[in-house]
């Protein structure tokens, strides 16, 4: 499947491809944190040679630089910026000591706005993030100047990042009912060792029509291949940054690799064609510091993992949900349906009595 066969992104009629580029590595500021800009433009170009049309950045990845580097290089490339659906977001302050410098105000979204249109040359951006949650800042102001933005066409389409799922209801609920912009997709970390957002936010998603855009779908490198049970990375600065796998992280990882190893293909692709397989509008967030890591991660677009591969790999990194979504599953079928099977859910009788058992 190539990144041409593209995928409409959430109830909107933006058309974005199966995979999107993650820029956050592009720069090095601080040095060694990314790519440098020859590289981060020779990944670029690949992307969107192959068909790829979604690029996702931030205001603040590589101290700004991450932006720069896209803006420059579709400068000297005019036409291909209108063919592209550029993402960034807006929340992190870069203004040290100025509290209006960043979150979700009013003056604030308008502020960063401003800054990642110069930095990215160009005059609108295509989806604008929420990239968290400002609890010091009225939702109804946020949605409020997302939505004049629209209108004023300095951006086209929204999104919340890293934000819970009660607030983005609330957040939907209120652009529905006044008549705002509403929200088109979730950006989240999404993967086979992360998926507590399974307990509210994926329900969301799917009963608002939300696309999800997990990010991290390698979970820190960890579903990568590189890592194995008792080997010793000799990466130090990279364990710095993001630590190492738990240890019953590494059930998940060699249940990836053997599903991998009957496939011939990796472990980053066989992770990350699990989440494609995932209910509702999943596009994963793929990131690359050089050229042969994109290259790895896109054979993901021409695997299929059968019902059994996924169904096993389900099973071992089943995530543990906590209260009260545990009780939508197998309980709430058993108290709710009597034994009878509704909607293809058979369920069990419990207490385990007979009808003629019932006394009172």
């Amino acid at each position: 499947m190539p990144l041409d066969q593209y995928v409409t992104l959430g109830r909107s009629g933006l058309r974005v491809s199966p995979f999107a580029l993650g820029a956050m590595t592009f720069g090095e500021d601080p040095p060694g944190a990314g790519s440098s800009v020859e590289e981060s433009e020779k990944i670029l170009a690949a992307y969107l040679d192959r068909g790829g049309n979604f690029i996702d950045t931030a205001n603040f990845y590589t101290n700004g630089h991450s932006e720069k580097i896209l803006g420059d290089w579709f400068a000297r490339q005019p036409r291909r910026r209108d063919r592209v659906v550029l993402a960034t977001k807006f929340f992190f302050n870069m203004f040290p000591g100025d509290p209006n410098g960043g979150g979700a105000g009013r003056g604030a979204i308008v502020g960063q706005l401003h800054e990642s249109l110069r930095r990215l040359r160009t005059d609108h951006i295509d989806l604008y993030w929420l990239h968290n949650w400002d609890r010091n800042t009225p939702l109804e102001e946020t949605m409020r100047t997302l939505d004049d933005l629209v209108r004023a066409g300095k951006i086209r389409y929204v999104g919340f990042s890293n934000t819970p799922a009660w607030v983005t209801a609330q957040a939907q609920t209120a652009a529905v009912l006044r008549g705002w912009t509403p929200l088109i997709a979730l950006q989240v970390e999404y993967s086979l060792l992360a998926r507590t957002v399974e307990a509210e936010i994926v329900p969301l998603a799917l009963d608002q029509g939300l696309a999800l855009t997990p990010w991290s779908p390698l979970r820190n490198g960890f579903l990568s291949g590189k890592y194995r049970r008792d080997a010793v990375t000799t990466d130090s600065a990279r364990t710095a940054h993001v630590g190492t796998p738990a240890p019953a992280d590494f059930d998940v990882i060699e249940a990836v690799a053997s599903v991998a190893a009957s496939l011939s293909a990796s472990p980053a692709a066989v992770a990350l064609a699990w989440l494609r397989a995932r209910p509702g509008t999943v596009v994963p967030i793929v990131g690359a510091r050089r050229l042969e890591h994109l290259d790895d991660n896109l054979a993901a677009l021409d695997l299929t993992l059968s019902a059994t591969q996924l169904a096993d790999l389900d099973a071992v990194s089943a995530p543990v949900l906590g209260y009260p979504a545990q009780l939508h599953g197998a309980m709430r079928a058993m108290l709710q349906f009597g034994g009878t099977t509704v909607d293809g859910e058979a369920s069990a009788v419990y207490p385990p009595l007979l009808a003629s058992d019932v006394r009172y």
